[in-house]
């Protein structure tokens, strides 16, 4: 797993690799996580950086007892592959 850093007052999680930057941002509204982007850049990709990513958000979601929202194609696909988080999405 990488080194991923939050940073609550921009809403993002984000990790340096090899002098690129990864990132997931979200919006919060109330106890909702809205995951509305994963980006990682071509030079790393295929290293599971944007799983490292999504799970941090996820791992924190829970902890903070929120509910959550993928409105990331990438983030939703994460949460139908592992369905230990499936108990975060929120409904409706």
């Amino acid at each position: 797993m990488t080194d991923i850093q939050h940073d609550r007052q921009r809403q993002r999680f984000s990790t340096q690799v090899d002098g690129q930057t990864a990132e997931l941002t979200y919006q919060l509204h109330g106890q909702q996580m809205i995951i509305d982007h994963t980006g990682v850049p071509p030079a790393i990709g295929g290293r599971g950086i944007a799983a490292d990513l999504v799970r941090a958000a996820l791992e924190h979601a829970r902890a903070e007892g929120w509910s959550v929202r993928p409105a990331c194609s990438y983030a939703a696909a994460y949460i139908q592959r592992h369905p230990q988080y499936a108990d975060l999405l929120a409904s409706g």
